[in-house]
């Protein structure tokens, strides 16, 4: 099988003095926004987009990041903590974990959001390439610190200070664990220290994304993020039937030897994922309960399909699927047509409901779609998924 990236480090260890008493007994990514601590929203951002091995790198006050970790399922995904004695910068809190690091990791700001498709940073893989780093245009780069690019590689990394409008870092970094040899032992950062020397070498990438960005690193920008980012993660979503929508129907595919793709399918559910909706899978699964394959196998085929989707930029947000058959179970709420799947997506995540709509090839999914109170579009092979799904965008109203 291809390598797929699933690791993601988030740097947490700053003190976030620009933020004054704020941050007097609390570590900067743990300030409350809204109902929960802002590390939050990375951490579910980073399981949408399929990176389940998450590890911290921490600091200041530490030991409360520490204990935040065991607030996370870990069936869902894996979060450690690594803890430094004495303040080393970025890339030497980095080379601090040096144990822990796969081959080839996502390492992201921890006082930052950054919307955009983070599996796409990772599409083609480095190559011989050391880093590649995700920048976002802003009309004035005096805070950050001024980027600039040259036919896909950064040629300058500069200081903060220099203002007008231009490229700057994101906070989000795709890195080989090579670039350790360039970080020597004590304090070192990557951005001052390192990154330029990659550059000098030509080892590092660059590539432009827009989508909402945050930095809670002043008081104004932290106040913003009370309203801004509960409004950012409310999304509208797309229920996609999988058998027939996704792929071909060959009756009870449950293993990758009997998968065959709908046409541009892998296209469409990326531009779903970029023009700003959910997508979730919602399919009936009888060949459970006629004993044909069991519900950790249905599992085990969900997991190989989103591999082989993060390959191509793209991603699933939720599986749901419906084990039974009427004529092995009772009655149940979840096959379709009943709306059951639909309205357990609805209840697990912020979703925008008015906007949301459903894809299937088959009248029981519309009908499941219309109980729940949603569109349902009705899909036919003899096109591809990716045409049906722009046609569909072209018609309806901006998700963003």
């Amino acid at each position: 099988m291809r390598n797929t990236v699933s690791q993601a480090v988030i740097l947490v260890g700053g003190k976030g003095t620009r933020l004054g008493d704020l941050t007097a007994a609390t570590p900067k990514p743990m300030l409350m926004v809204g109902e929960r601590p802002f590390l939050g929203y990375l951490i579910d951002t980073l399981v949408r987009y399929g990176f389940t091995d998450i590890i911290l790198l921490a600091g200041h006050y530490g030991e409360q990041i520490q204990a935040y970790c065991a607030s996370f399922d870990p069936a869902r995904c894996s979060v450690r903590c690594v803890i430094e004695e004495q303040a080393l910068g970025t890339g030497g809190a980095l080379k601090n974990a040096s144990a822990w690091l796969a081959p080839e990791f996502l390492l992201l700001n921890g006082d930052t959001i950054f919307d955009f498709n983070l599996n796409d940073l990772l599409v083609p893989g480095l190559g011989d390439s050391l880093g590649r780093l995700a920048l976002r245009s802003v009309p004035d780069t005096a805070r950050y610190g001024r980027v600039t690019l040259d036919g896909g590689w950064l040629t300058g990394f500069n200081e903060k200070g220099v203002g007008g409008a231009g490229l700057i870092s994101g906070g989000i970094y795709y890195l080989s664990r090579s670039v350790l040899a360039w970080i020597p032992d004590g304090a070192f950062s990557l951005e001052t220290d390192l990154f330029p020397q990659l550059i000098a070498v030509e080892q590092l990438e660059g590539r432009p994304y827009s989508g909402f960005f945050l930095d809670i690193g002043v008081p104004a920008d932290y106040r913003q993020a009370q309203t801004l980012i509960p409004a950012w993660t409310e999304r509208p979503a797309v229920f996609l039937d999988r058998d027939g929508v996704i792929n071909r129907d060959l009756g009870y595919v449950s293993s990758p030897e009997r998968f065959e793709w709908i046409s541009g399918a892998p296209k469409a559910i990326r531009r779903l994922n970029e023009s700003g909706y959910l997508v979730f899978v919602v399919t009936n699964q009888a060949g459970v309960a006629r004993g044909f394959y069991s519900e950790d196998e249905v599992h085990a085929f969900h997991l190989w399909l989103q591999q082989e989707l993060r390959h191509t930029g793209a991603h699933i947000d939720g599986f749901y699927y419906c084990p039974h058959h009427p004529d092995f179970d009772t009655v149940c709420s979840c096959r379709k047509p009943a709306p059951g799947m639909l309205l357990k997506a609805r209840a697990e995540w912020p979703v925008n409901w008015s906007a949301s709509f459903l894809i299937g090839d088959k009248a029981s999914d519309i009908e499941s779609a219309r109980r729940a109170g949603i569109e349902g579009y009705l899909f036919e092979a003899t096109q591809g998924l990716d045409q049906f799904v722009d046609t569909l965008l072209a018609e309806l109203p901006s998700s963003s």
